[in-house]
């Protein structure tokens, strides 16, 4: 074989051979820096690739018991918690009925199915679902504990906490044959870690964190406890688990599972929005306490006597002595007969040679404030809130850095009500929709097809939570007002994103309130305007 041709150098000299194409750049092996197996940075880098499954089933208990520990007992944690479940779901989430009246009417060929009829369905629907969701007797819930939009609070923190939402929806008849209550509709709120495999088994092929999944990798069905494995009243149970199906044959939900899928295929939830702080959150509690403590030692030892002799060490260096014992007896001796005070206080009186020395607080650090700040803001930006929402301080924020911060804020909390409106509350809703459909006076126009025909479109509705709020309300008002004038918004949108309140709700109190001011023949203020549309008709010179 001929030897491989050689180019020079200007020294006339061979030229050394080419590096490889992975050490071009940067000389780390590779030419992304993300990729570096050899930099001090990065070589000791390297965690695994792990199924969604497997990458979190296995830690799921663990990290979701320290995540509750830190929520009961840390104040950031908890707060931060409430910040959400109080912005997304508030104290009466509920759904706004609006069927898709379009869908239907292009299903039936029937133009009564029309924006009119819509609005007749959806106010006979939520005058029922009120019904059924604030029954004083409790009878929505499996329970009896708690309304509707209680429980959907309870699933939502699950959700942040644990990661999972998990109801079942049981049928009980009897509640209505024995006049307890109207519907057969009932929840039960699950604890998500009764979902699990039975027998504590690891994950199988269709087996996954207690989901029973198919060929397509759907879920089927639920394995649950009977009794949460922490309860020793029912230890018995706690370790007897039931096959739950994911609906009935007509899909009708039984189980219903709520979780951000963080990667496709996952079957539980990512342990929740403090998962990725829970360790910088504990090690500022852990700062927190020593912080305190060291305050606390500080205000207790303000000051100390300090003695011209210490006697272990003294007497050690020389030798003990009559004249050193003589010293510290009358030291003793002083001291216990000297109690002067004046007014309750006490006199400090030395004995000779002695003289007080103070303790100066130097708790907590200089940079203490900083260093808290600094990390709650981590943690905030983790769980989708502003900074201020979970320190509650707004002492260093003016009226454009706050309405900024609480507008980014809000379209994480609008996608977490929206998601969890999807995943948990419509279910729900579209079950206890199903059983109203027996009610013979539902407005319907002939020939309208069944309940199950048309699950979706008699289904469709929208979850109202709590309103936005203002910062600065005039300011924010008035450029809601500008904008349902130029047309780009609406009331019944400025109504539920601003004050969480359903804008027909409001034109009937304020049509009740106008009557009421002229029955007293009192003078409308100007919100309520001076004439009705019949009086601007009848006069249009007025207007």
């Amino acid at each position: 074989m001929e030897n491989p041709v050689q180019i020079l150098g200007p020294d006339g000299r061979p030229l050394p051979p080419a590096r490889r194409p992975g050490m071009l750049i940067g000389g780390n092996g590779s030419p992304y820096d993300a990729a570096d197996n050899i930099g001090s940075h990065m070589a000791d880098w390297n965690p695994m690739i792990l199924g969604p499954d497997v990458e979190l089933n296995m830690y799921r208990d663990r990290i979701v018991s320290r995540v509750r520990d830190l929520v009961r007992n840390d104040g950031w944690a908890s707060g931060g918690v409430t910040r959400i479940l109080d912005n997304a779901i508030g104290a009466n989430f509920r759904p706004v009925c609006k069927p898709d009246y379009r869908a239907l009417a292009d299903m039936t060929g029937n133009d009564e199915f029309n924006a009119e009829w819509a609005d007749q369905f959806g106010r006979a629907v939520e005058a029922r679902w009120r019904t059924w969701a604030n029954d004083p007797g409790r009878w929505c819930d499996l329970h009896r504990n708690l309304t509707v939009a209680q429980m959907m609070r309870l699933a939502f923190r699950h959700k942040l906490v644990d990661g999972d939402a998990l109801a079942i929806l049981h049928w009980k008849p009897g509640n209505i044959s024995l006049g307890r209550a109207r519907y057969a509709t009932t929840v039960q709120i699950v604890d998500p870690d009764r979902l699990s495999n039975p027998q504590q088994h690891t994950d199988l092929r269709y087996m996954r964190g207690g989901v029973e999944i198919n060929e397509d990798g759907a879920a089927v069905a639920y394995w649950i406890r009977k009794a949460h494995q922490g309860d020793w009243f029912v230890a018995d149970k706690s370790m007897t688990w039931e096959r739950v199906l994911r609906e009935t044959a007509w899909c009708r939900p039984i189980v219903v599972h709520d979780f951000d899928a963080d990667r496709a295929s996952q079957n539980r939830g990512g342990a929740g929005v403090l998962a990725p702080v829970v360790q910088r959150l504990k090690m500022l509690v852990k700062y927190d306490s020593t912080e305190l403590d060291a305050a606390i030692i500080n205000a207790v030892f303000g000051a100390y006597i300090e003695s011209p002799f210490d006697s272990e060490f003294v007497e050690q260096a020389l030798g003990g002595g009559d004249e050193l014992n003589a010293y510290q007896a009358g030291r003793n001796e002083f001291h216990g007969d000297r109690r002067l005070s004046l007014a309750g206080a006490r006199i400090p009186t030395l004995f000779p040679g002695e003289k007080i020395t103070a303790i100066s607080a130097a708790r907590p650090a200089s940079n203490f404030g900083d260093f808290e700040r600094a990390v709650l803001r981590n943690a905030a930006a983790g769980m989708g809130i502003s900074a201020q929402q979970l320190s509650q301080d707004w002492s260093d924020v003016n009226y454009s850095s706050a309405r900024a911060s609480l507008l980014e804020a809000w379209k994480t909390l609008t996608v977490r009500r929206t998601n969890f409106s999807i995943g948990f509350a419509q279910p729900i809703f579209s079950a206890f929709l199903e059983e109203v459909f027996e009610d013979a006076d539902l407005p319907l126009p002939p020939g309208a097809p069944d309940f199950i025909e048309a699950r979706a479109a008699y289904s469709r509705c929208t979850w109202m939570g709590p309103g936005r709020g203002w910062v600065d309300p005039v300011a924010e008002k008035q450029g809601a007002v500008l904008g349902m004038d130029a047309g780009l918004s609406t009331l019944e949108a400025e109504a539920a994103e601003n004050v969480g309140e359903d804008w027909e709700e409001i034109l009937d109190q304020r049509q009740r309130e106008i009557a009421a001011f002229k029955q007293r023949g009192l003078t409308p203020p100007s919100w309520a305007g001076m004439q009705t549309a019949q009086e601007v008709i009848k006069k249009p010179e007025a207007v």
